[in-house]
């Protein structure tokens, strides 16, 4: 029998821990609870978890902080943070320092569920994940996230800051088909007043500069009914600082 998948669920609110863990486990991992970024820690080194859900705001040390502490050390254990809603930057920043994804609360299980194991579909063991690499690369473009330029047959493209966003969001989700909804809010944020064409608009800028057919796509596939997702192969370049 195939050894269950070892979660560690991070959260200081009771409410949403004896409702989630037994959740997680009817749908098939092992699973841990600790209450504060400190016991997350503590657990950590014990339990050896291989995947990571982190409530940010915790007393002792917030889940942010326990995540730099992870990848500043090498440790690359995937992780999806738990957030209040806020703005997009704040997210985006989160990601950069090496979230593999994020939920604001209120979320529905189901969706943790699959953003869960999408990931470790992607993970590879002992490395640090696409979400932490500071350059991506699939066939002739590349993306280096530090620097935030974009370059295609090694001649820089001129992206524009949302478009960059929405490039690098679907980078690090190879395969994973991400509804317009869900790249708006991480993206453009939950409140932008915008409605769901701004990323058909943005898309077809990306596509539009990468030189990609629609119809016949080396990077951006558009999923009827569903949503896009990149279908090039991506490896990533060193980890983020």
């Amino acid at each position: 029998m195939p050894e269950l998948t070892k979660l560690l669920l991070v959260d200081d609110e009771q409410a949403i821990t004896e409702n989630l863990a037994p959740f997680l486990e009817r749908a098939g991992f092992k699973v841990r609870v600790a209450s504060d970024g400190e016991s997350a820690l503590r657990e950590l080194s014990s339990y050896k978890p291989d995947f990571m859900i982190l409530d940010v705001m915790m007393p002792r040390l917030n889940g942010r902080d326990v995540l730099r502490r992870l990848r500043q050390s090498g440790d690359w254990t995937p992780v999806i943070l738990l957030t209040q809603v806020g703005e997009a930057g704040e997210r985006a920043m989160a990601l950069q320092e090496g979230a593999d994804d994020y939920l604001n609360k209120p979320f529905d299980p189901n969706e943790l569920v699959a953003r869960i194991r999408a990931i470790l579909r992607r993970a590879q063991a002992g490395q640090f994940s696409l979400a932490g690499a500071h350059s991506l690369k699939s066939g002739d473009l590349l993306l280096n996230r530090t620097t935030r330029r974009a370059y295609l047959h090694e001649r820089e493209i001129t992206l524009t800051p949302k478009a960059l966003n929405l490039l690098e969001y679907l980078m690090t989700r190879p395969d994973e088909i991400i509804t317009r909804e869900r790249l708006l809010d991480a993206v453009w944020g939950w409140d932008y007043p915008a409605g769901i064409r701004t990323v058909d608009t943005r898309i077809a800028e990306l596509r539009r500069l990468l030189g990609d057919d629609p119809a016949n796509p080396l990077y951006l596939e558009t999923v009827l009914g569903e949503g896009y997702r990149f279908i090039g192969a991506v490896e990533s370049a060193g980890a983020l600082p």
